[in-house]
């Protein structure tokens, strides 16, 4: 991830209008650039462990092309696809997705990683074209791509175009393909505010698009944002490596959980029970939102306005054994006792 960029794109996300814009720009800027020393550049290269995959087997063995295997998978995309931050082959994504399928199917998977750090979507075409000129077309693709467009701010529809064009290629080989969809930058609490909650719009706003155009050519989206975002609010120290930006070993565990099920479905092959429906918008994100936040407060507050005026009222204490009252016959039981009060003549002090 280019955080200096990152800073870049707050001019997508609003106009700059006059000096107050600019400064915004420079403030945001200057964010962006703080948030570079403390994550830093990727320095090292994730664990390479492509190779054939058997049910039960410890170590992979090396892939020739006498080798004998019932299933090809390649994974496609960025740093998160290729496992930077992993320390091991064994915590890599294609790794848990190939021992995976092994598992469930019985079957000897090959694993192919054609991601490359850094890669944005104008990287995923020749991913796609080397994997044409390596060999035949794999059975099953995973791409995992975004973060690194939020961050060199390309256009959302542009890089949702592009990865729908990869999806498209892919799918037309004969390919089952899952993507999983740019995740919630917003969990990354290295990234100061206002500049996360910028780079978060950002890719949710990508996340949408990448999963509609997935859906459009014939692939399967998997909503990250959704399903990894409360578990990184909640524990951000295990399920972040080293870097505090890419996914730890604990984190790429998750995710491969969500992605697996997904693949061995697009397959035919999942054998663990029905799935559940994929949200296409995310609750967790939804919940964040300024405007349902302040709703949740405003609404704690007519509750809590209601339930002093039904103390006020007498009308809270036994609990009621006819069960719930209808929330107009609380307040009609309470306006009437307001009003025999007024009515009532008042009592000389003794």
């Amino acid at each position: 991830m280019t955080a200096t960029k990152a800073g870049a794109a707050a001019v997508g996300s609003g106009a700059l209008a006059g000096g107050a814009g600019w400064a915004a720009y420079n403030y945001l800027l200057r964010q962006a650039q703080a948030t570079r020393g403390v994550i830093g550049r990727p320095t090292g290269r994730p664990p390479r462990a492509d190779g054939v995959y058997s049910p039960g087997c410890g170590h992979p063995e090396r892939w020739t092309r006498t080798s004998a295997v019932d299933l090809h998978l390649m994974i496609f995309g960025d740093s998160t696809a290729a496992g930077l931050g992993c320390e091991v082959p064994d915590e890599v994504p294609g790794v848990l997705l190939a021992r995976g399928l092994a598992e469930e199917t019985g079957l000897r998977v090959r694993l192919s990683t054609k991601a490359i750090v850094g890669a944005t979507s104008k990287g995923l075409k020749g991913q796609v074209d080397a994997m044409f000129v390596a060999g035949p077309p794999p059975d099953a693709a995973v791409i995992l791509i975004g973060a690194n467009d939020v961050t060199t701010r390309l256009s959302p529809r542009g890089s949702a175009h592009r990865l729908g064009e990869a999806v498209a290629r892919l799918h037309g080989s004969g390919a089952a393909v899952v993507v999983g969809t740019c995740p919630d930058l917003g969990v990354v609490t290295t990234i100061p505010q206002p500049l996360r909650a910028v780079v978060r719009r950002w890719g949710l706003r990508l996340a949408k698009e990448q999963a509609a155009a997935t859906r459009a050519a014939g692939g399967v989206p998997v909503p990250l944002a959704d399903l990894l975002t409360p578990e990184f609010l909640a524990t951000p120290d295990a399920l972040f490596s080293a870097d505090h930006f890419h996914p730890s070993a604990a984190g790429y565990e998750l995710a491969g959980e969500q992605l697996l099920p997904a693949l061995c479905t697009a397959l035919g092959v999942w054998s663990g029970g029905p799935l559940p429906v994929l949200p296409q918008v995310s609750a967790a994100v939804e919940s964040r939102r300024m405007a349902n936040r302040t709703a949740e407060v405003l609404d704690r507050i007519w509750r809590r306005h209601e339930e002093v005026r039904n103390e006020r009222a007498g009308l809270v204490g036994e609990p009621n054994p006819f069960g719930e009252v209808p929330a107009e016959a609380v307040r009609d039981a309470a306006r009437a006792q307001q009003r025999r009060r007024r009515e009532s003549p008042a009592q000389p002090a003794t």
